[in-house]
């Protein structure tokens, strides 16, 4: 099946034991044994749901996986692939990930012996200088969280086999839809589901999808013994919306390019972060490996940026992206804000960059209202 297909019929659907068109949801605790020592195909919902089991299957098919694992969250799916890990081992990862990404690595997970070196991996001698006899992981966020940097995956998966690594790949802001880790080598993808794979704002939850029996066994252990697992029904809200991804990504990403032009030519816009623009860095790359360049537009803001963000109507000032309606938010402040000032400054995420998720609305809309912010004067001048 293509993509658009398997979004719809991926996992067991219809329902196998009602012919339901619309995944039931099982919201249950507990499953009756058929007798001593019989369990059947479900036990405990903390363990394997029926309902989360049609979103793990799908999810792993979109990606190309042989195997697919739903989370509360996001931070519960990078919890639980850090875990992979063991007291004293080493991990590399890219240095402008999510914020709360960086605080687990750097703040958590530090106090039970994991080591970080966070760098920009656009460079292949700088990855293989930065791996020393304890490494054990690469991790990439491509695009980055939220300057948007790519980071060539081909070059990451080789640099990982050749020094026995695991490479996991945070796809949020991409989506299958957009690009696929997988094809490029990459051993574990990460999603928070809450982003574009639920698309409505509605829902919190996360995904790992593996590439080895191995892998698939160590994360559902982690899953089962850490309790990091997906409620039913949110499962559901993410499997639904999984069915509009295809639609819904072509809107974002065809709105975020027509801003992203628009930003490039205002004069109170220094620099503009999106790699479906020719003049970003990352831009050969990206169009090597992905399809489309997805929904979130980030730049630098010559004027106040208080002064524009209550200018703004339509886009919501509000953390969190993926949805349908229109966000924006200041990433020093918000999605960042767990980062040490001397951290968000060393990796680019100064006071002026503004991060727009760019929904579904008419994109005509959406320019006349960041008009509205640009033009909008602050209290002490009106």
């Amino acid at each position: 099946m293509r993509f658009n297909t398997k979004s719809i019929h991926s996992g067991r659907r219809p329902d196998e034991s009602t012919g339901a068109i619309s995944t039931p949801i099982c919201q249950t605790s507990t499953f009756v044994f058929d007798g001593y020592r019989k369990p059947k195909e479900h036990d405990y919902t903390r363990t394997s749901n029926p309902t989360r089991n049609v979103l793990e299957d799908t999810i792993a098919a979109l990606e190309g996986g042989n195997a697919g694992f739903a989370f509360s969250s996001g931070m519960s799916a990078v919890a639980t692939a850090i875990h992979l890990l063991s007291a004293g081992d080493h991990v590399i990862s890219c240095d402008d990930l999510y914020g709360g990404s960086h605080r687990l690595f750097e703040q958590i997970m530090t106090r039970f012996g994991i080591e970080f070196t966070f760098i920009r991996l656009n460079d292949e001698e700088k990855i293989q200088d930065a791996v020393k006899p304890n490494t054990r992981m690469i991790w990439v966020e491509t695009p980055s969280n939220p300057l948007l940097n790519i980071t060539d995956l081909e070059m990451v998966s080789r640099i990982a086999r050749e020094n026995q690594l695991l490479s996991v790949a945070d796809n949020t802001f991409a989506s299958p839809y957009f690009l696929k880790p997988i094809n490029f080598g990459m051993d574990l993808v990460l999603h928070s589901t809450t982003k574009y794979l639920n698309g409505h704002s509605d829902v919190i939850g996360g995904a790992i999808v593996t590439t080895t029996d191995k892998l698939a066994e160590d994360v559902h252990y982690l899953l089962n013994g850490m309790g990091t697992n997906a409620a039913p029904l949110d499962s559901w809200l993410v499997l639904r919306g999984i069915k509009t991804l295809p639609l819904r990504m072509e809107r974002h990403a065809s709105n975020a390019l027509a801003i992203a032009e628009y930003l490039e030519d205002h004069p109170q816009v220094k620099e503009v972060y999106y790699p479906g623009l020719t003049d970003h860095p990352g831009h050969e790359i990206a169009r090597k490996q992905m399809t489309g360049y997805g929904g979130v537009v980030s730049f630098k803001l010559k004027s106040d940026v208080g002064t524009f963000l209550h200018g703004l109507e339509l886009f919501s000032l509000a953390e969190s992206l993926g949805g349908a309606d229109s966000l924006v938010e200041h990433a020093a402040t918000m999605s960042h804000a767990s980062m040490t000032p001397e951290a968000r400054k060393k990796v680019g995420i100064t006071d002026d960059v503004i991060r727009l998720s760019v929904g579904l609305e008419d994109v005509d809309d959406l320019i006349e209202d960041l008009n509205h912010g640009f033009k909008a004067r602050s209290p002490s001048t009106k």
